[in-house]
C-alpha cells in the first residue's frame, strides 16, 4: 500500500487507476545504493526502469574527450531508464547515486504488459521521453549558443525552479552538488566554475553557504542569460 500510495504521485503514472497502482506496487523491488554507487553504466543492457523512492541520481555521459556531462538531476519521484525499455537496446546514458538512494525497479516485461493495458501510461512515457530529448537539446543549444555565465545562471535557475527551498535571504538549492558536479552538469572545468561562481557571489547574486548555493537575486541572474 505504501508503494501503491508513492507510485500515485509519480508522473510516470499518475493516470493508473487505484487497482493497477496496486497490482504495478506488488511488481516492483526497492533497491538501495550508497553515494557514488553507479546503478546503471552507459551502453549497459536496458532490464530496468527505475523510480527514486529517496536520495539523489544523476544521470551522465561522457563527452568525446571522456569528460563526464551531466543531463539531468533526479530526486524522489522521477523516473530513468524508460528509453532502454522501449527500444530494446542498451543505455544511451549511466546513472549514480550522488547520495544514499532508493529506487524502486520495475523489469521490462511487466513494464511493457503495463503500457499494453493503459494508453493513458503510454501518453505519459511518450510525454517523459520527450520532455528528456527536449532537454538533451536545450543543452546542446546552450553550450553552442551561450557564453559561460549565461550557461551557468540558467542552469542555476533551473535548479532552483525544481529543487528550491525558499528562505528569507534567497532560494537554496537542496542538492547534493560539489562544483566539479556543477561544472559537469555546465559543460565546462571546475577551475573555470569556481571562478565564475566566485563572481557571481561577488555581484551578489548568490551566496556559497556550506557546499549548498542560495539564489540571492534571481532577476539579476535572468538578465545574464540574454
Amino acid at each position: 500500500m505504501e508503494d501503491a500510495a508513492f507510485l500515485a504521485k509519480v508522473p510516470l503514472f499518475a493516470s493508473l487507476k487505484a487497482d493497477h497502482l496496486a497490482e504495478l506496487a506488488a511488481k516492483l523491488k526497492t533497491r538501495s545504493y550508497r553515494r557514488g554507487e553507479v546503478i546503471f553504466h552507459q551502453d549497459d543492457p536496458g532490464s530496468d526502469l527505475h523510480i527514486v523512492k529517496s536520495g539523489q541520481v544523476k544521470i551522465a555521459t561522457s563527452s568525446p574527450e571522456g569528460e563526464e556531462i551531466i543531463m539531468a538531476l533526479l530526486t524522489a519521484g522521477d523516473s530513468f531508464g524508460e528509453i532502454a525499455l522501449l527500444d530494446g537496446k542498451p543505455r544511451s546514458a549511466g546513472a549514480v547515486a550522488m547520495e544514499a538512494t532508493q529506487t524502486l525497479t520495475l523489469n521490462r516485461d511487466d513494464f511493457l504488459g503495463i503500457l499494453t493495458a493503459n494508453a493513458d501510461m503510454v501518453r505519459a512515457i511518450l510525454a517523459s521521453v520527450a520532455t528528456g530529448w527536449r532537454k538533451t537539446s536545450h543543452l546542446l543549444e546552450d553550450a553552442m549558443f551561450l557564453d559561460l555565465p549565461a550557461r551557468l545562471a540558467k542552469r542555476l535557475l533551473e535548479l532552483a525552479e525544481k529543487h528550491g527551498i525558499k528562505s528569507a535571504g534567497g532560494t537554496e538549492i537542496d542538492l547534493q552538488l560539489t562544483q566539479q558536479d556543477l561544472a559537469a552538469a555546465v559543460g565546462v572545468s571546475r577551475v573555470a566554475m569556481n571562478r565564475q561562481l566566485g563572481l557571481f557571489q561577488d555581484s551578489g547574486l548568490i551566496s556559497l553557504e556550506k557546499k549548498r548555493i542560495v539564489i540571492l537575486r534571481p532577476d539579476e541572474l535572468k538578465k545574464r542569460i540574454y
